[in-house]
């Protein structure tokens, strides 16, 4: 039985680490907006980075060529809980 829709892709949501800085310049510039400063949270989607937030500032960033609303409100609530810990 064939499926009538596509899988949603499997999205990671993880610490931002050293050797994301190239994705995140690459994903700000595509959002015209700078890279969040501070602890930074990334969304992984596809092996590449989506979207990233910052839970101090609440800044974020997020591809504009992908359909990235519901990874940001993950991003979003993550942060979210990483305050109130």
């Amino acid at each position: 039985m064939a499926l009538s829709h596509a899988l949603a892709p499997t999205v990671v949501i993880r610490a931002a680490r050293g050797s994301d800085g190239d994705s995140l310049r690459r994903l700000a510039a595509l959002d015209s907006a700078r890279v969040p400063s501070g602890d930074v949270l990334v969304a992984e989607a596809e092996g590449a980075v989506v979207a990233a937030h910052s839970p101090s500032t609440g800044a974020t960033i997020a591809d504009p060529f992908r359909r990235t609303a519901e990874v940001v409100q993950l991003l979003e609530l993550r942060g979210a809980m990483l305050r109130a810990a």
